[in-house]
């Protein structure tokens, strides 16, 4: 990426702060300006810090949930519900690792286009539109049990498809499983860290073998701080909100940005 381009880091990094835990997908609208407004790709640097800034967004978000769950988990404390937690976000993972290390490639190669962030725009925008409206919301986070953890892992794999929404599709999966909106988010949100954890992992080990310019390094850390403050942000007000509100409204924003993309490409 052009060496002049804090207002694109800007844009990129408040998009990934925003869209990363919204159910709206964050690597579809990553793609937009690229697509659409012909921006350089901005490379691995840069998406190791977008997502490094996420990543401490959730985890400072949920920092006291993630003590009781890692401490119950090392059997530091009694801690039985945060424990059975720990295991069942482990389940939950182990889908989307899979499918990651097996599709990665073939997914970068094929599905990175304006129709099929579109059309998942869409398609899985109406699927929250029905688990929202139909789904009972009868259970909450502790109601969780292995087989909810894994099809809501099971789910996650849908991810992997740019404009599906790692978020959309949990939280999906989630009211489709009778959780309540609240329940459905915190899940989905403690269910990114492994995922955000290991996706970096392997990105940073990819950096490594060819780090960044020191130039850049004042950019790469705008770029982190710019998400990991939004993320936070977008988090607090999403589980303040979607308590009380429906995720309809999420919908019709897919909804119309898929149709948007489909006419620009008629």
């Amino acid at each position: 990426m052009a060496e002049s381009s804090f207002a694109q880091i800007a844009v990129l990094a408040l998009i990934q702060g925003l869209t990363e835990f919204l159910p709206v997908s964050s690597s579809g609208h990553l793609l937009l300006p690229s697509l659409l407004l012909g921006w350089p790709d901005q490379g691995l640097a840069f998406d190791v810090a977008f997502h490094s800034g996420t990543l401490i967004a959730v985890i400072g978000y949920f920092r006291r949930d993630l003590r009781r769950i890692i401490a119950a988990g090392l059997r530091f404390g009694p801690g039985h519900a945060e424990r059975r937690m720990l295991w069942l976000l482990a389940l939950a993972t182990v889908p989307v690792g899979l499918a990651g290390w097996l599709l990665r490639d073939a997914v970068a190669i094929h599905a990175r286009s304006l129709v099929v962030v579109a059309a998942a725009s869409i398609g899985f925008g109406l699927l929250l539109s029905l688990a929202d409206l139909a789904g009972r919301r009868d259970r909450g986070i502790a109601d969780i049990g292995w087989k909810t953890a894994l099809l809501i892992g099971l789910a996650q794999m849908l991810a992997l498809i740019p404009g599906a929404s790692r978020s959309g599709v949990t939280m999906t999966a989630a009211l489709l499983l009778r959780l309540d909106r609240e329940s459905a988010a915190r899940f989905s949100f403690l269910l990114a860290i492994p995922v955000m954890l290991a996706s970096g992992a392997l990105e940073a080990v990819e950096l490594l073998a060819n780090p960044p310019p020191a130039r850049q390094l004042l950019l790469l850390g705008f770029g982190m701080l710019l998400a990991a403050t939004v993320a936070w942000l977008t988090i607090d007000v999403f589980l303040r909100w979607i308590a009380r509100v429906s995720f309809q409204p999420f919908v019709a924003y897919r909804v119309a940005l898929g149709a948007a993309l489909l006419l620009f490409l008629a």
